[in-house]
């Protein structure tokens, strides 16, 4: 579903880019990956936020960040490269800001 889900939205924004011929481009990056998370409405009575956080925010926060450099507007973790069952393409191992080692980044094929 969350592959369906990067492909419909990516699909969507650049459909919103042809309309837009000449103005402005969207552009639109999209970072995934599996891990547990912590989500919950944070906040006071006056003020109060979805919000969604954890190790796993992080890291594909730190994907989605690289889409520009790779190339691609889809990036994702090898633990969700073999959950989703869909062919892949490696774009080789990066270094993501603040974790201590490299991970082998995937697109789809």
């Amino acid at each position: 579903a969350a592959v369906a889900a990067a492909q419909e939205a990516l699909s969507r924004n650049h459909a919103v880019n042809e309309r837009r011929a000449g103005e402005t481009r969207l552009d639109l990056d999209i970072g995934l990956h599996l891990g547990e998370v912590f989500y919950g409405n944070i906040g006071s009575g006056s003020r109060l936020d979805f919000t969604v956080i954890g190790p796993a925010v992080n890291e594909a926060s730190r994907m989605e960040a690289l889409c520009g450099k790779l190339g691609v507007p889809l990036v994702f973790s090898q633990d969700f490269g073999v959950a989703c069952g869909r062919k892949v393409r490696c774009l080789g191992r990066h270094g993501l800001r603040g974790l201590s080692h490299e991970r082998e980044l995937f697109t789809l094929a």
